[in-house]
């Protein structure tokens, strides 16, 4: 793989983009013969079973995906601390999950327990409803710019969404379309 990745290049006529499905022995990601091919690529996107068996779609794990663009000189500041403090509370979440099915959410401290509300958000805002997946999900595929995603995950990490169900943000497209599911689920629950 790596001699074709070297083929591959730019020129004053197009370019080439490659996309490589690589099986990962036993989901493990630190196994010899992936780690070495990832070196290979500017982007992996890992898709997880774990993820998939949350009902969350596409299943892309955003804490083992990675890119070399992901740099505040490249995507600029404002995304790149977005990004980064999504992963944080992602991770922060994966951490406390041994405590949670121990002893359960009421041991945890108020600090982690509003951690674990949005890192449960993000998660779900992290779910996309695809046109292509129209007729697998049931949901009306829509395009959310760039720009809508990175204030959505804004809003969720400064805890401006705090009051809203978790359920209301499961593959919605952007921000608003999170609202207009909350407005929807407390009718339903007014009635």
């Amino acid at each position: 793989m790596g001699t074709m990745q070297e083929r591959i290049t730019t020129t004053t006529k197009g370019s080439i983009t490659s996309v490589q499905a690589i099986y990962v022995p036993a989901d493990d990601l630190t196994d010899p013969a992936p780690a070495t091919t990832f070196a290979h690529l500017d982007a992996t996107t890992v898709l997880s079973r774990g993820i998939a068996e949350l009902a969350i779609y596409p299943a892309v794990d955003p804490l083992d995906s990675t890119s070399r663009i992901m740099d505040p000189n490249i995507v600029g500041h404002k995304h790149y601390d977005i990004a980064r403090g999504v992963q944080k509370i992602l991770q922060d979440y994966k951490s406390l999950q041994d405590i949670i099915a121990i002893l359960g959410m009421d041991e945890l401290s108020e600090d982690d327990k509003l951690t674990v509300s949005r890192a449960r958000k993000i998660q779900r805002f992290l779910s996309q409803p695809f046109q292509v997946a129209e007729v697998f999900t049931g949901h009306t595929g829509k395009f959310v710019s760039l720009e809508e995603t990175i204030r959505g995950f804004e809003m969720i990490l400064k805890g401006e969404l705090d009051h809203l169900p978790e359920v209301a943000f499961y593959m919605q497209g952007g921000i608003d379309d999170v609202f207009a599911k909350a407005e929807e689920l407390a009718k339903q629950h007014n009635t």
